[in-house]
């Protein structure tokens, strides 16, 4: 029988795991899950050089898995595999990616393909966002964001499904957003965009269920030590308290989105597909939507910039 003493040292199943801001990998890791359910798998993983990303790849190496790490900046992408390499000792190989160039696609899962053999996981975590009004979005920044997201999605998953996972199954996990839940202020370009990777999870999942193949979405928070937290007012947010209206009263951090993201890939989640994970502390439910706060805080910023 557990002592007294024992159970008082035993972490709170709400407490997060360890994480830093930077993207530097873990000092240390405390394993939950199983070191070998990844063993020897491929995970294709776009905007993996930092961030939530790179958290993702990260904690994946840690359980076995190689990684291709894919987006625009070859040179941060190639300075993160090292740093993952370094910390894992698994495989890690960057790739030059516009998930808006089928073309571009195309090629680099040919390269990883000559490189691994085989891709058994696609994380589609590429994507755009920043704050701003619709009255004062433009036509192209609006396109642009549906482009990456949404489009993106789609032709990454279309050439993984087509060269990889039609033959011999895979996985497929889209990270998406709370945003259109409640009509997110400033927030209609990404919303929209991410609604609509929601709606394409569900359709995927039906239609290539037959093939073994499983699809989908896990939907973040605010994430501390993204970038995604610094453009759309986490610092705001957390110097007015505003996080305290969190039922779990705090932002997330990367590791706990890789470890949602780590349960949906790996075969603990063999019976789950066509559905959105959230991983938000319950923020969406509680966190208030003052379209005038949000302005307020917007037109700062832009007058910050000028």
């Amino acid at each position: 029988m557990e002592t007294e003493a024992t159970m008082l040292e035993t972490p709170s199943l709400t407490q997060p795991p360890e994480d830093v801001d930077t993207d530097d990998c873990l000092s240390t890791y405390s394993y939950l899950f199983s070191p070998d359910v990844l063993k020897d798998r491929v995970a294709f993983i776009t905007g993996g050089g930092s961030g939530i990303g790179f958290r993702i790849a990260e904690i994946f190496m840690r359980h076995g898995c190689h990684t291709v790490i894919a987006s625009r900046n070859l040179q941060r992408l190639s300075e993160a595999a090292k740093k993952l390499v370094d910390a894992t000792g698994r495989r890690c190989l960057p790739l030059c990616v516009d998930v808006r160039q089928p073309q571009t696609i195309m090629a680099a899962v040919d390269q990883a393909l000559a490189e691994f053999r085989h891709i058994d996981i696609l994380i589609n975590n590429a994507a755009g966002n920043f704050l701003c009004p619709a009255s004062a979005l433009s036509f192209n920044a609006y396109k642009t964001v549906l482009d990456i997201d949404t489009m993106g999605t789609f032709n990454v998953s279309k050439v993984l499904f087509e060269k990889c996972f039609q033959d011999r199954g895979g996985v497929i996990v889209n990270i998406t957003a709370t945003l259109s839940y409640k009509g997110q202020a400033l927030q209609v370009h990404a919303g929209t965009a991410k609604a609509a990777v929601d709606a394409m999870t569900k359709h995927l999942a039906v239609e290539w269920g037959s093939s073994k193949v499983r699809v989908n979405s896990l939907a973040p928070g605010p994430i501390s030590g993204t970038e995604g937290f610094r453009r759309l007012g986490g610092k705001w947010a957390e110097s007015g308290n505003l996080f305290d209206s969190i039922p779990l009263q705090r932002p997330g951090n990367k590791t706990e989105i890789a470890h949602s993201a780590l349960f949906l890939a790996s075969p603990l989640a063999s019976y789950v597909t066509g559905t959105t994970l959230v991983a938000d502390g319950g923020s969406w439910l509680t966190s208030a939507n003052n379209f005038s706060a949000m302005l307020g805080h917007w037109s700062t910023e832009v007058k910050q910039d000028k």
